[in-house]
């Protein structure tokens, strides 16, 4: 599995279109127990070279009930974004993952977990591309109905600051999958 993700950090396909150098950033080891699925690198990402090394990720840390440790040891949290490298900045927010990514890298890595127990599938492009067919029609159906996806998949909303609205407007999600959450990953990681 290491000589796939130097592959991958090396990756260079969309390099014609990023307004920037690939970086691709990712995080995962063979027994990784838990693996995130999200959208792509943010900037900050993109300069640090850790992934959800932002406030997304300590909201989404938060909701996991882990400490920072505990997220980036690989052998406990996978990290593998729909999107390797930051796609650059759109008119509300950072563009979509390039599409070339999960196609090419995804059915690799998996190839090499042995032991994933969850994966969690953060926004919109991770649960379309996984859930296929049983997405429902957006996602905060989808996510209300995370139980018909348990015990191998829990979707989720982006952890983004900027989904302050989504999380006001939707309390369910607090008070009902959060738990659900936070236990699950006690469960596996403990």
């Amino acid at each position: 599995m290491q000589n796939l993700l130097d592959e991958i950090k090396r990756c260079d396909v969309c390099a014609h279109d990023l307004p920037h150098l690939p970086r691709p950033v990712m995080s995962a080891a063979p027994d990784s127990k838990i693996l995130i699925i999200g959208q792509a690198p943010g900037r900050k990402v993109h300069e640090s070279g850790v992934p959800w090394d932002d406030p997304s990720g300590n909201l989404l840390r938060t909701w996991l009930g882990i400490d920072k440790p505990t997220f980036y040891d690989p052998h406990q949290i996978g990290i593998v974004p729909m999107g390797f490298c930051y796609p650059g900045k759109g008119k509300s927010g950072d563009l979509p993952p390039r599409s070339e990514c999960a196609p090419l890298w995804h059915p690799q890595l998996f190839e090499h977990f042995n032991s994933v127990q969850l994966i969690l599938l953060i926004g919109q492009y991770a649960q379309r591309y996984y859930l296929k067919d049983s997405a429902e029609r957006n996602l905060t159906e989808t996510v209300k109905n995370y139980q018909q996806y348990l015990p191998n998949y829990l979707p989720l909303p982006h952890p983004s600051p900027r989904n302050r609205f989504w999380m006001a407007k939707n309390r369910w999600f607090q008070t009902d999958v959060l738990p659900v959450l936070s236990r699950r990953v006690d469960e596996i990681l403990n």
